[in-house]
């Protein structure tokens, strides 16, 4: 793998993804028929795919439909957890997407039929479609750990799809009395946002360190590896010392196997652990509208064209972001932003008739160790030839050896990315 400089990865990010119809190859045609794109989920995927095909082609009618008023970003939410972000900074409404054209239906879509290319929302709304785009997110297949579901979410919380889970996480934290033990488990792969358990971890360490400096945070893990693992437990170590422990899912069995949200217990295949805050972060699938619409396989995740994001199970639906069997990129924020556009410039050029070209996809991926130690992944990739993987063609990881002004550096950068990506979606 080449080595990616961040000045490369900004110049080659933005030769692919420039916004307008000439950095994305849309097809420029005037005085055609009206047609209608309906778009599913309004988190990254949904907001950017909307307003690219909006920008793109103003004949084209888009409507975006989202149950929730507001939207919660997943990323930045381990700040709030960690005391140094308030949620209020996180929280973000739909109601300037209107300037671009869009449409938003503020309801829950309950129904998809392929077949007659219509969507139902909860209040018995039709909405016709030409292309349907689905970025429906996650939800979580509660069966996988014994004792969890909904209602031991509210004791034990995952604050994996982030609002109310994120602000109970807090309190629970805050709460806690100094010397307790917090237990964090992930799951297996694969599952949404890679690093952001162990971010979350060194986030909880860092409010410990300064306000219940005798606590202590276990890491449960169900895998026996995790993204930048060397570069996370080398900033656990320089900034938190012991506070914090991993244990990889060989050494239990498989991590976290049951809890009991009553005794506060957390219970691997050879130890049971008494703890003050568990967060339970349960194995994923995409979220229950793609299953009921008949998109998913046994995976529980939706199988895709990788140049075109559109469905092997039916025609004329896309998935992008978390829901989407998506091999070679990760699920992460940054990568259904790209699947966002590449998928917009393959709706409109399918719907002028046209074949969609080649583009290229790109991952940045920041963490925030501590207020003034920022870690990043950042990757070029393009699609192979036999369109069975995205391919990575360069990247690059902060150096093991950064210097603490560099460490620093990246902490901006981080927030940078995150003002950036909120306006292109909410803007």
């Amino acid at each position: 793998m080449s080595k990616l400089t961040r000045r490369n990865f900004l110049k080659a990010a933005g030769s692919t993804f420039a916004l307008g119809s000439a950095g994305l190859g849309f097809p420029h045609i005037v005085g055609a028929a009206k047609k209608k794109v309906v778009v599913i989920g309004g988190g990254v995927g949904g907001t950017i795919a909307a307003k690219y095909i909006a920008k793109a082609d103003s004949s084209i009618q888009v409507t975006l439909v989202e149950a929730k008023p507001y939207h919660h970003t997943c990323f930045m939410s381990n700040e709030v957890i960690g005391g140094d972000r308030d949620i209020s900074t996180i929280k973000f409404g739909y109601d300037k997407l209107a300037a671009h054209g869009i449409n938003v239906v503020q309801d829950k879509a309950v129904m998809v039929d392929p077949v007659a290319h219509k969507v139902k929302t909860a209040d018995g709304t039709t909405l016709g479609y030409d292309r349907l785009i689905m970025s429906p997110g996650i939800t979580f297949k509660w069966e996988t750990i014994e004792g969890y579901d909904e209602d031991a979410a509210e004791t034990m919380p995952h604050a994996w799809i982030a609002g109310h889970q994120t602000a109970l996480l807090r309190k629970q934290l805050e709460a806690m009395d100094d010397g307790g033990l917090v237990v964090l488990a992930p799951p297996g792969n694969p599952f949404r946002c890679p690093p952001g358990p162990y971010e979350r971890a060194a986030q909880i360490a860092h409010y410990f360190k300064h306000h219940k400096p005798k606590s202590k945070i276990l890491i449960l893990d169900a895998k026996d590896k995790f993204s930048k693992q060397g570069l996370f437990t080398q900033g656990y170590k320089k900034r938190y010392g012991d506070m914090i422990e991993w244990v990889p899912g060989a050494d239990t069995g498989g991590g976290v196997k049951a809890v009991d949200a009553k005794a506060m217990t957390v219970s691997t295949d050879f130890d049971d652990h008494k703890v003050s805050v568990a967060n339970i972060i349960p194995a994923q699938k995409a979220a229950q509208i793609a299953h009921d619409a008949d998109l998913t396989d046994d995976s529980g995740w939706c199988p895709v064209d990788l140049g075109t994001f559109e469905s092997k199970k039916h025609k004329d639906i896309h998935i992008i972001g978390d829901a989407g069997i998506i091999s070679g990129l990760p699920k992460s924020g940054y990568a259904a932003s790209t699947e966002a556009k590449v998928c917009a410039s393959a709706v409109v050029h399918h719907l002028h008739e046209k074949e969609p070209g080649i583009n290229s996809y790109a991952n940045a991926c920041y963490s925030i160790i501590a207020p003034d130690y920022g870690i990043s992944v950042v990757a070029v990739y393009k699609l192979g030839e036999d369109r069975s993987k995205i391919k990575k063609i360069g990247g690059g990881l902060t150096p093991s050896d950064a210097t603490p002004e560099a460490l620093r550096r990246e902490v901006h950068y981080a927030y940078s990315w995150f003002n950036n990506m909120t306006a292109e979606m909410f803007g």
